[in-house]
């Protein structure tokens, strides 16, 4: 079952094209190497920022995408 979720884009690799997220409600939860829709601009991924993530499994952080982003 897929689980969106709220986090904040703590860096953004846009050679590979993947994020370090901290999940919502988590100080000490960060997901390493979430992959990120391409359909985004790399220019709005930047520190800070609000994404939007699904988690097809939530044991494995590259089987989720970053798919939206907003201030």
């Amino acid at each position: 079952m897929t689980d969106v979720r709220q986090g904040t884009l703590k860096a953004f690799d846009n050679v590979n094209w993947l994020a370090t997220v901290q999940v919502a409600g988590s100080l000490a939860q960060w997901l390493r190497g979430v992959p990120v829709s391409r359909s985004m601009a790399a220019a709005e991924m930047t520190a800070g920022r609000k994404v939007a993530l699904a988690l097809f499994d939530a044991t494995n952080p590259a089987d989720a995408v970053v798919f939206a982003v907003w201030t």
